[in-house]
C-alpha cells in the first residue's frame, strides 16, 4: 500500500439489528462436569450478571426438585433488571415444576435431530410436533412467556427445524432457539443455517453455541450477522465439554464493531473472576478479554513501541481501559533495553543503559531457570549480581 492510498477498514461480522444476550452460566454453565454452585454463589453470580447489563438469565432447571426450585425463587426475587428463565425438557412434569418456581418465562428444549429423537427418546418427528404444540399451548395458557429451542439443530433437517418453529409460534411461543448442541458448526455453516431459517421463521431467533472446535464465539457472531437477534452465552465460556460462547468475548467483539450491547465491559473482569472461583475453574492467563496476561507485554520490540505510541500494539476496540484494566510490562527473557530500563526506573533501581545492558544476559538465564516474569525484588537481586560481576571484572583489569 503506497502512502497516497487511503486505508479502508476491512468489513466485520455485524448483526443485522439489535442483539440481546441470554446468559446461561447458572444452567448450562453449572452442567460442566464437576461444577456445582452453592446458593450464595448463584446469588452472587446472578447479581453480578444483572449489574453487568444482562437482560435475561437462565436460573436453573426446576425439574431437579424442590431444592432447586427454592434456589430459583430466591435468585429470581433478587434480580432488578434481568428476566429469570427456567429451562425445561419437553415434558409436562417439567412444566409443572416450572410453575412451582414462580418464574414467568421458561424454555422448552425440543430434540430435532433423528439421533436425538430415536437414539435418546425412542420417539419420532410426530412426537416432537405433537408435544411442542401441546406443551407450548399449555404453558402459555398458564401465563408463561415461552421460548422453544431446537436441540441438536446442527445435525437436523433444516426444514423440520423450521416446521417446529412454526408450530411453536402458532401455539404462542415468543422466541426460537437454535442449539449447536455438539459444537459441530463453523462460522460459514452457522451463517448458512441461520440465513435459511430467518425468512421461514417469524419468531426472533436465538443462537446457542458450543465450543467443541473452538469456534463458539465466531459462530455466535456469524449467527448475529445472519439475523439471530438473541445470543446465548456463559461467563468464561463455562459449559458442558468444551464450553459455550463466552459472554466477555462476544460482547467485546460486538462492541469493537460499534454495536451497543448494553453490557458494562468494565464489569466483566470481576464477573469472570467470581465465576472462576465459584466453579473451581481457574482461567488461563491468556483467556481473551479477562485473562491476567492478555494485556501484558514482554517482547522488547513490542514494549519499546508501546512506550513510544500505545496505538502500535493496542486497538481502540481492545484498549484495556475499556475493560477497567491497564497494560502491564513483564520483564523476562525477551525484554529489550527500553522495557528493562523503564522497569528498573519504576523499581527505583539504577536504570542507565549500561546497567540495563549488563543485566540482559543475567535476566535471560534467570528467566529460563525460574519460568516466570521478574518482579522488583528479582530485579534488585539481578542488579546486585551484575554490580558484583562488574567489580570483579574491574579488579581483574588492574
Amino acid at each position: 500500500m503506497t502512502a497516497d492510498m487511503p486505508f479502508n477498514p476491512l468489513p466485520r461480522m455485524t448483526p443485522k439489528g439489535p442483539v440481546t444476550f441470554c446468559d446461561t452460566t447458572l444452567r448450562d454453565g453449572e452442567q460442566t462436569a464437576g461444577v456445582a454452585f452453592s446458593l450464595d454463589e448463584k446469588r452472587a453470580i446472578a447479581r453480578a450478571l444483572d449489574g453487568a447489563g444482562l437482560t435475561e438469565i437462565e436460573v436453573g432447571v426446576a425439574a431437579m426438585g424442590y431444592g432447586e426450585i427454592a434456589d430459583i425463587r430466591t435468585i429470581a426475587c433478587e434480580l432488578r433488571r434481568a428476566v429469570p428463565v427456567v429451562w425445561c425438557r419437553l415434558r409436562m412434569v417439567d412444566l409443572d415444576y416450572a410453575h412451582k418456581s414462580g418464574v414467568r418465562r421458561l424454555h422448552f428444549a425440543v430434540p430435532v435431530s433423528e439421533r436425538q429423537l430415536m437414539g435418546k427418546l425412542r420417539v419420532d418427528r410426530h412426537w416432537a410436533r405433537r408435544n411442542t404444540v401441546e406443551l407450548v399451548h399449555t404453558a402459555v395458557s398458564r401465563g408463561f412467556e415461552v421460548s422453544v429451542g431446537a436441540e441438536d439443530a446442527s445435525r437436523a433437517d433444516p426444514a423440520f427445524v423450521a416446521e417446529i418453529a412454526q408450530l411453536a409460534q402458532a401455539a404462542g411461543a415468543m422466541r426460537f432457539r437454535l442449539a449447536d448442541t455438539l459444537g459441530l458448526l463453523d462460522p460459514f455453516s452457522t451463517h448458512a443455517l441461520v440465513s435459511y431459517l430467518v425468512p421461514r421463521i417469524a419468531l426472533p431467533i436465538e443462537f446457542h453455541a458450543h465450543n467443541d472446535f473452538g469456534m463458539a464465539t465466531a459462530n455466535t457472531l456469524s449467527a448475529a450477522a445472519a439475523g439471530a437477534s438473541h445470543l446465548s452465552v456463559t461467563v468464561n465460556g463455562l459449559g458442558e465439554r468444551a464450553g459455550n460462547a463466552a459472554l466477555e468475548e462476544v460482547a467485546a467483539a460486538l462492541e469493537a464493531a460499534g454495536v451497543n450491547t448494553g453490557i458494562a465491559l468494565r464489569r466483566l473482569h470481576a464477573l469472570s473472576a467470581l465465576v472462576a472461583r465459584a466453579s473451581g475453574r481457574p482461567l488461563p492467563v491468556s483467556k481473551p478479554i479477562v485473562g491476567e496476561g492478555v494485556f501484558t507485554h514482554e517482547a522488547g520490540i513490542h514494549v519499546d513501541a508501546l512506550l513510544k505510541d500505545r496505538g502500535t500494539y493496542e486497538s481502540d476496540g481492545l484498549a484495556p481501559a475499556r475493560f477497567g484494566r491497564a497494560h502491564q510490562v513483564a520483564i523476562g527473557k525477551h525484554s529489550g533495553i527500553a522495557g528493562l530500563r523503564n522497569a528498573l526506573a519504576e523499581a527505583n533501581l539504577p536504570s542507565d543503559e549500561h546497567t540495563a545492558r549488563a543485566l540482559i544476559p543475567l535476566l535471560r538465564s534467570w528467566s529460563v531457570q525460574m519460568k516466570r516474569a521478574a518482579n522488583s525484588a528479582d530485579l534488585a537481586g539481578l542488579v546486585a549480581q551484575a554490580q558484583r560481576g562488574g567489580r570483579r571484572s574491574g579488579r581483574g583489569a588492574q
